[in-house]
């Protein structure tokens, strides 16, 4: 098996150690800029040595090559300093790496307080490797820089004071007290720079942890079926969630900042907005949402919240903090709510008829065997024949039903699960309409129309019978004439140029039709087509849709109703798209949850 990508690695790392990272990398950031600046510092502290020394021979025609030599050797070092070192901050700890800097810093300052003829003093210079090494380094690199220079300095005043140059009290007294101020400096700066990474950290820590906070409630918010608004007082839309958006009749890409007054068919909301600032107490209510563009009704099951939001951060003046308060809004499709009923209601019904069908199969059993023998001692009496032959057929009948109940709890456990195959299309069409028209003696009459002889389809041979043989048995009961076979036609095909409607299959997919001239059917019919139990005539289990429908989505595939003319003749049309390819092994179940 293939290793896992770097993205999925990534989500591997835990919360809090990603936001530790996060805030570790943005921690860095601001002293990075600082050490790049020394670095950028100590070049121009180069350039001004050299103008300083052209400046000096100016005035006073006084000049040293050596002096020249370290000022011009020092602006080399800086630039390649700058040019090598300006992306990589250098470890806090004393150590190796900061000799090129701090240590030549000292260094050079102390060559030209030694080579320098006249009156000039470079050593307030030294203020700048201390503090770069208290600000960017640890306590003991900072100690150790001026214990440095305490040191080079007390050696200086003993060089001044063994050729003459100084008093000898006064000189170890004024080395005294700027060493001290030196470690003064180095340790308040270090102390500073500690707290100042420090409070950024915790920053840093609180503002990747808030990011993150709300990029998970953006996304769950997003992603929530139910409508959230947030609405202020003066009815402006502050947030609006796409689920939202789409119950007011907006474009999921609109923009959040609107208000509710725009729509007079929003009224219902404003009132519940008003009416939930006024009382200032949770609400809830059902309202109806009429939108005169589109002549839909829209039921929603609404909660509204208050809550408050603090903005004492944006006053700078002292005084009692200024608050807002927002108006959250949870909007409830009721269509959704009942379409759960419905469902549940479904599942009910069907675990009670899947416990009828299996308890009445023995009786059911015992009195087809019954019949069967009356109807052998009844044979020299043709009424009670008929009688027998009335209780046989509604007691096959019985058995359909129940059968067709029970091969659907037994699917629903897993116990038919056909694997999908590469099935001619044409050809499976062929063999299963003529197993239909022979069940029967005179022949059932079905014109058929076949024009995709090289399409495969992914199905099951088996189960595409049945699909094939349920719609036809549905068709054959709702044509107008049994006898005339144009009245029942079986087409297939390809793409959608025959199928011109907003219910036509994709342009690559390979499709169906089983047609009747029969009288069209009515919505409430329409609607519920495809449930289980719905049939509009008396002596149908209403199953047979249910069944395709099912059988339909296991493999990828959609059936569809519509009114369909066909060479001038309206009739009714269940047009099955199927998926076109190479059979893929499949583990859905074959129907949804209605049975257990």
């Amino acid at each position: 098996m293939a290793e896992p990508s770097s993205d999925w690695q990534h989500t591997l790392i835990p919360l809090e150690s990603a936001i530790n990272r996060q805030a570790d990398a943005n921690l860095k950031a601001p002293f990075v800029r600082l050490w790049q600046a020394f670095l950028s510092g100590r070049v121009l502290l180069a350039v001004a040595l050299l103008l300083l020394q052209t400046l000096h021979l100016q005035l006073q025609k006084i000049s040293s090559p050596l002096v020249w030599l370290v000022c011009i050797t020092y602006l080399a070092l800086t630039l390649i300093m700058r040019l090598m070192a300006g992306r990589h901050l250098p470890a806090p700890s004393a150590g190796m790496q900061w000799l090129p800097v701090i240590g030549v810093d000292i260094v050079v300052i102390f060559l030209l307080q030694l080579l320098q003829a006249g009156s000039l003093n470079y050593t307030a210079l030294l203020a700048i490797p201390i503090l770069i090494s208290s600000a960017l380094g640890g306590l003991m690199l900072a100690f150790g820089t001026t214990a440095a220079v305490t040191l080079l300095m007390l050696g200086y005043t003993f060089w001044q004071q063994s050729h003459g140059f100084s008093d000898t009290a006064q000189a170890y007294y004024q080395t005294a007290f700027s060493c001290a101020g030196y470690f003064c400096v180095a340790y308040l700066t270090h102390e500073l720079a500690k707290r100042v990474r420090r409070e950024r950290a915790a920053a840093l820590y609180n503002q990747v942890r808030t990011k993150t906070q709300e990029q998970v409630n953006t996304l769950v918010i997003n992603h929530l079926s139910d409508g959230v608004l947030v609405v202020d007082s003066s009815l402006q839309v502050v947030q609006a969630n796409p689920a939202a958006l789409r119950l007011l009749g907006l474009p999921e890409l609109h923009a959040q900042n609107f208000s509710l007054q725009t729509q007079p068919w929003w009224q219902p909301l404003t009132e519940v907005v008003q009416t939930t600032f006024s009382h200032a107490r949770p609400l809830s209510v059902t309202v109806h949402l009429q939108a005169n563009e589109q002549g839909t009704t829209t039921g929603l099951d609404v909660r509204a919240r208050v809550t408050e939001v603090e903005t004492s951060y944006l006053n700078s003046a002292p005084g009692p903090s200024v608050s807002h308060s927002l108006c959250v809004m949870f909007l409830h499709d009721l269509r959704e709510m009942e379409a759960q009923m419905r469902t549940e209601k479904l599942a009910s019904m069907g675990r009670m008829s899947a416990a009828v069908a299996h308890e009445i199969r023995n009786p059911l059993a015992a009195i087809t065997q019954a019949n069967a023998l009356l109807a052998e001692d009844l044979s020299s009496q043709p009424t009670q024949q008929q009688l027998c032959r009335i209780v046989g057929q509604n007691a096959d009948r019985l058995a359909r039903i129940a059968e067709e109940i029970l091969n659907i709890a037994r699917v629903q456990q897993g116990s038919d699960t056909s694997p999908a195959q590469a099935l001619a299309l044409d050809t499976q069409l062929a063999l299963s309409s003529q197993e239909w028209q022979s069940q029967t003696s005179p022949h059932r009459q079905l014109l058929l129309q076949l024009n995709a002889p090289a399409r495969h389809i992914v199905f099951d041979e088996e189960h595409l019978r049945r699909v094939l043989i349920n719609l036809l048995d549905n068709a054959q009961r709702h044509r107008s004439n049994a006898s005339h076979p144009a009245s029942l036609q079986l087409v297939s095909g390809h793409g959608c140029d025959e199928l011109q409607t907003q219910y036509a299959p994709l342009q690559d997919s390979s499709w169906f039709m089983v047609w009747s001239d029969g009288a069209p059917l009515e919505p409430s019919v329409q609607r519920h087509l495809f449930e289980p139990f719905f049939s509009s005539q008396s002596r149908s289990s209403g199953l047979g849709l249910y069944i395709c429908r099912e059988l339909c989505q296991r493999y990828g595939a959609s059936i569809s109703y519509q009114r369909l003319s066909r060479n001038g003749v309206a009739g009714n049309a269940f047009i099955v798209s199927l998926r076109s390819g190479p059979a893929e092994p499949t583990n859905r179940p074959l129907f949804d949850s209605i049975m257990v």
